[in-house]
């Protein structure tokens, strides 16, 4: 069966873990009702964004992969309900701190873990306080339902990581995100330029792309983030087949046909004509 049904959920966020995860874990099953197979929450989303500010305490939020909370939750869930969910968490190795993805399969089980390689540093995005850049490189994780790739965030603005997971062997690439307004640049929307780079990635790619992002205002004064949502689901083609609003909670849903996506990737000759040997500029 070549056809998948992916969902993408967006919601605003409390700062109490147990509420949140209560509170995914029903859009969860809501998605899972409707069809879906593989569905994104979105990034970080055991509490508010912490990276608006820099406080020490916040490490306090990050865990071992290992007897993970929450990560037991999801896993339990997907078994239950026979679905894929990656997974974004603040994970704590021995003294270093990632932002990280954990697969879970429709099994439950867990497939691997995806580090963030990318980490942003700016105002209200503060993450390189927080995370050590990625060690796991980019990956493809065979799933019950498809072969897929993660991103998380700022990655998503990177063609590089997309065509390393394509390379992989992803056919869907998903990305967890945690995005809004610029706190010392109110004037600054960067939701198209958002959709844009990665729809540019779907057809650069032949991939299909499923981009979960939070809504609400988190903080205040000058550190408050209104994140403006419009998760959405493109296919290898680029073309938007569900969108959420700027500030509503919700569920994108799509179905993609993993077959199609291949035969628009073979008939398009990106990855034939692709000449690898001159772009080694691009590693040095």
């Amino acid at each position: 069966m070549s056809k998948v049904t992916v969902a993408a959920l967006q919601t605003a966020l409390t700062d109490d873990v147990a509420q949140n995860v209560n509170l995914v874990s029903e859009l969860v099953r809501e998605a899972a009702g409707k069809g879906a197979q593989i569905i994104l929450p979105s990034e970080l989303f055991e509490g508010h964004y912490f990276c608006r500010t820099q406080r020490e305490d916040d490490f306090a939020r990050a865990q071992p992969v290992a007897n993970h909370a929450t990560l037991k939750v999801f896993s339990e869930l997907a078994a239950k309900l026979g679905v894929v969910i990656p997974v974004s968490f603040f994970e704590q190795a021995g003294p270093e701190h990632y932002n990280s993805v954990a697969v879970l399969d429709a099994d439950g089980r867990q497939l691997g873990v995806y580090r963030k390689s990318h980490i942003p540093d700016g105002p209200g995005y503060q993450e390189k306080f927080f995370f050590k850049p990625g060690n796991t490189g980019f990956k493809s994780f065979a799933t019950r339902f498809g072969t897929i790739g993660v991103g998380i965030c700022w990655d998503q603005w990177f063609p590089e990581a997309a065509r390393a997971m394509t390379l992989a062997g992803a056919d869907l690439l998903f990305y967890p995100t945690a995005i809004g307004s610029e706190p010392e640049e109110p004037d600054l929307d960067s939701r198209d330029a958002w959709q844009r780079v990665m729809i540019g990635h779907a057809v650069a790619n032949s991939v299909g792309v499923i981009a979960s992002n939070r809504v609400g205002i988190e903080g205040d004064g000058s550190s408050a983030i209104t994140f403006y949502g419009s998760s959405f689901i493109c296919d290898a083609r680029g073309d938007k087949l569900a969108e959420l609003s700027r500030s509503e909670p919700g569920i994108a849903l799509a179905t993609l046909d993993l077959a199609q996506i291949r035969k628009v990737r073979a008939s398009m000759g990106f990855f034939r004509d692709r000449r690898p040997s001159l772009y080694r500029g691009l590693a040095e």
